[in-house]
């Protein structure tokens, strides 16, 4: 979920009130994300990494919106989960 910018003329105003994103789909990829940190080094890794940027909500949080953009991508590309790809930053 992302706030909306309410923005004219190169000038930002604030944000207009309501956010953008499916709760659901949120929800969704949060239990996803907790379920791929189980027994999963790199994602423990990952998630440890963010942590100390950001604290563990918002870490949990970048995570499960990184779960649902390869998911987006596997399903339009009609391709298969690949780790190293996934992780590839790293």
């Amino acid at each position: 979920l992302v706030k909306c910018a309410n923005e004219s003329a190169g000038k930002k105003m604030g944000t207009s009130g309501s956010k953008i994103g499916n709760a659901h789909l949120k929800w969704a990829f949060s239990e996803a994300a907790v379920l791929f940190l189980r027994g999963n080094k790199k994602a423990q890794d990952y998630l440890d990494k963010q942590t100390k940027k950001f604290g563990k909500g918002k870490a949990l949080s970048i995570l499960a919106h990184k779960l649902g953009r390869a998911v987006y991508f596997m399903m339009k590309r009609n391709d298969v989960f690949d780790m190293n790809y996934f992780f590839r930053s790293q």
